[in-house]
């Protein structure tokens, strides 16, 4: 497709089609805290509970360019 490979095409929607989601999703996880007023700390254990799978998927790209810049 326009002269990319399949590999490329996967690799670019992984990494920039799932960031993308993964904003919109912070952006959903804001507006539920805000609506049902919840507070700071509220807000943050929204933030935690919600938002705590995305740092895993971000420390994999992270690891993987600490282990190739080796």
């Amino acid at each position: 497709m326009f002269g990319y490979s399949e590999e490329q095409v996967a690799a670019f929607g992984l990494s920039f089609g799932v960031g993308a989601f993964m904003l919109y999703m912070l952006f959903i996880i804001g507006q539920l805290a805000w609506s049902s007023k919840a507070g700071k700390f509220g807000t943050f254990v929204i933030f935690l509970g919600l938002a705590f799978g995305m740092v895993g998927f971000v420390a994999k790209y992270f690891i993987q360019w600490m282990l190739e810049s080796k």
